[in-house]
């Protein structure tokens, strides 16, 4: 019997290059978890809407890591299988499934990149699918489950690894940079509607606004400049930055995910 795919149709709106941001995350920092797979690493694009433009371009960056890198992009709606299925190509494929990751022969994905997926989901049904998936992982392997805006200026992603959530990634266009807290409104599902009052990730975006605010003097230098100011004052206030300037420089930041969890309690 064939396995009926785990998931609901997504309203599948995608945009050319609207996930560069995660891309170049992947490409870069998580880029070992490509490198250390013994065989071809499998990466898998959830969800990848009404065009496999995403897919095609995750392909094109992770092959710059790992030549041999197979991308596999899923979808629960076979009309978008299909239109995927004519961009098909050696390392890239196309298929019918969910949460449940079909893969050929047991096979296990490296990265699962779900992004714009689990927005469109209620809060409570975010850790099933994430437990989903992540028995179909590697034991390196992590699903970043995201979520940006049309032209992919604001993402946000959680990391998620075979153990549970690792960190939270904001990542900003600096040059349309005014409120780092305006990035609020993409955070994803697990955490958008808990930015309120004596909740976690609320009092990060909090802290980012006001070390941005006090790093305007910086802003003569240029923006980038400003911007690592503020990631260097949110460090020395206590807040768990995972990256470093390398990574502020392009307008990221990541941090911990227990010090944003919902609930958590900050040290």
């Amino acid at each position: 019997m064939v396995q009926r795919p785990v998931g609901t149709i997504t309203r599948g709106t995608t945009n050319p290059n609207r996930l560069r941001r995660v891309d170049r995350w992947l490409a870069g920092p998580q880029a070992w978890r490509l490198r250390r797979s013994p065989g071809p690493p499998v990466v898998v694009d959830l969800g990848y809407g009404a065009s496999p433009v995403t897919a095609v371009e995750l392909h094109d960056r992770l092959r710059m890591v790992r030549g041999d890198v197979e991308v596999v992009g899923i979808e629960i709606e076979p009309a978008r299988v299909a239109l995927g299925q004519a961009l098909a190509r050696e390392g890239l494929s196309f298929r019918l499934g969910g949460f449940e990751v079909p893969l050929e022969a047991g096979r296990r994905a490296t990265v699962v990149r779900a992004f714009n997926v689990l927005r469109q989901y209620d809060e409570s049904q975010v850790a099933a699918a994430w437990d989903t998936v992540r028995d179909r992982l590697t034991d390196d392997g992590l699903l970043v489950d995201g979520t940006c805006d049309e032209l992919g200026r604001r993402s946000t992603w959680v990391a998620v690894d075979r153990a549970g959530p690792v960190s939270l990634t904001l990542s900003w266009r600096l040059r349309a940079l005014e409120a780092p807290s305006d990035i609020a409104e993409r955070l994803p599902k697990a955490l958008i509607h808990r930015n309120v009052a004596g909740e976690p990730v609320h009092a990060y975006l909090v802290a980012v606004d006001r070390a941005w605010a006090h790093a305007a003097h910086h802003a003569s230098f240029g923006v980038r400049q400003r911007f690592l100011a503020t990631a260097a004052a949110l460090r020395e206030d206590g807040w768990p930055l995972l990256d470093g300037p390398s990574r502020w420089r392009l307008g990221e930041l990541t941090v911990a995910w227990d010090a944003v969890a919902p609930g958590a309690q900050r040290a």
